[in-house]
């Protein structure tokens, strides 16, 4: 799996993911929390790494944040300009950052890593923390498991991660877990969680 097939998979349904998915209010208040407690007060440039509609983009926004969101889809930053034109969008790769090293005071990678094979997240890791300041904030969205699996995704395959193997992937790549969020399967959705975490140095 690579990401110009995650980019391809996406395009192919972009209208709909927008739809079911595309706006703030289909976002769960907790998990807006959640991303709220942990990057509002970040004095600096956010990146929404994988950010798709927008929609969370504007959210930090909203909030005071410079926030710029990037995604490999076209359809999604070609909506997102539009539907929230006083935004920041643009086509990017989360493997291959355009930005300075220590330049970036947040992170938001909201299930933009779930597609990753297990392989290449520390890659994906190491570039995050090579763009983060010193005091920089990660927030990532994730398919929470019991053991690290691939599964079927309505889109592209995707992975499960158990949260304390997911911890340990990102104190291996120089960032502090201090927060964690889960939420079980309610029979509709899969059980998923968040985990914030702080660049070591902090």
């Amino acid at each position: 799996m690579d990401l110009e097939q995650v980019r391809d998979a996406y395009a192919s349904v972009a209208d709909l993911y927008i739809e079911l998915f595309g706006t703030r209010q289909k976002v769960p208040a907790d998990d807006l929390a959640f991303i709220r407690r942990h990057l509002s007060s970040q004095p600096g440039t956010v990146l929404d790494l994988g950010c798709g509609p927008g929609h969370l983009t504007d959210y930090l926004r909203s909030l005071g944040v410079d926030a710029l969101g990037i995604d490999l889809v076209p359809e999604f930053i070609a909506h997102a300009r539009a539907a929230h034109p006083d935004g920041r969008y643009q086509l990017g790769s989360m493997k291959s950052l355009d930005v300075e090293n220590d330049s970036i005071a947040g992170i938001l990678a909201w299930f933009s890593l779930i597609h990753l094979p297990p392989e290449d997240l520390d890659g994906v890791l190491a570039e995050f923390r090579r763009v983060m300041t010193p005091s920089g904030t990660l927030v990532v969205g994730f398919f929470d498991g019991d053991e690290l699996a691939a599964f079927d995704h309505k889109v592209v395959t995707a992975y499960r991660w158990p949260a304390d193997e997911l911890s340990a992937r990102l104190r291996r790549a120089g960032f502090t877990e201090v927060e964690r969020q889960h939420r079980p399967s309610d029979g509709t959705h899969r059980p998923y969680g968040a985990i914030a975490a702080v660049t070591d140095g902090r």
